[in-house]
């Protein structure tokens, strides 16, 4: 009987083994407590993804990245259409709003003896300063009137019925603070324009019944017109508006996403 010799088992080289060492670290740290504690089950840096509809659905739910688009998008949500996405535009015109407003924050001082010294260097000694000054200007303008023209196709579209009807409310009062916005910022030119803007709007809201002389009182900083009432505008138009506004702008998206995506002509 022949002996038969068996070959011994190749020992890896280098790469296999230096690949092994890794898979087998990658492996540990999936499993470690630390891992598994930032990733939730379903992410695709969880061990043990597998590729499957069920598993893409959950990820996507379970990813911040991911969760911006939804699953599935209905056909007339990408349809080129005469409103020509108009929330979208609108929340664009916001973010540049955003942008330009913070560039104009490092030229610009609240109060009544420098406010529009401020304005005219920024026209004149800024470098691009009078260009973003009416991007900022402009897209303000244009903000306004997307907001309200996405209002009106919503309410001729019959897209506020139910069940978008508290989506509705939200558009709605970010209609108001989008309004808000456009006034705050136009009085901080603290010129003629701004004086005479800022002196009709308090007294008319100082005619409000009950309580209309202590808003006044509030909006103002004092009994009159002044360097108080400038910085409380400034206050209101770079932090407090836009902070409510994001709010509701999250929310507003949110209800787009839960109550079935972008709607369409009825």
């Amino acid at each position: 009987m022949a002996n038969t010799l068996e070959s011994p088992k190749s020992k890896p080289n280098l790469p296999q083994r230096m690949q092994n060492a890794q898979q087998q670290a990658a492996d540990w740290m999936q499993d470690s407590q630390f891992w598994t504690s930032i990733f939730r089950p379903g992410s695709i840096f969880r061990k043990g993804y597998t590729d499957s509809p069920r598993n893409r659905s959950y990820v996507i739910m379970n990813s911040v990245l991911y969760h911006l688009h939804p699953v599935k998008v209905k056909r007339h949500a990408v349809k080129v259409s005469y409103t020509l996405c108009l929330g979208g535009l609108s929340f664009f015109l916001f973010i540049l709003l955003t942008i330009t407003g913070i560039f104009l924050m490092f030229f610009y001082r609240p109060t009544d003896t420098a406010a529009w010294l401020d304005i005219e260097s920024l026209h004149t000694q800024v470098a691009f300063g009078l260009l973003v000054r009416n991007m900022h200007r402009w897209a303000a303008h244009l903000m306004v009137l997307t907001v309200f023209l996405h209002m009106a196709r919503v309410f001729y579209h019959g897209a506020y019925k139910a069940p978008r009807e508290f989506n509705w409310v939200i558009g709605v009062i970010l209609l108001k603070l989008t309004l808000l916005l456009s006034f705050t910022g136009y009085l901080l030119p603290w010129d003629q324009l701004a004086l005479w803007a800022v002196t009709v709007g308090t007294n008319m809201m100082g005619f409000t019944p009950v309580f209309g002389s202590q808003v006044r009182f509030v909006l103002l900083g004092s009994q009159d017109i002044g360097s108080e009432t400038l910085l409380r505008w400034y206050v209101l138009h770079v932090l407090m508006l836009p902070f409510v506004i994001v709010i509701f702008m999250a929310i507003h998206f949110w209800r787009v996403r839960k109550d079935g995506g972008i709607s369409g002509p009825l």
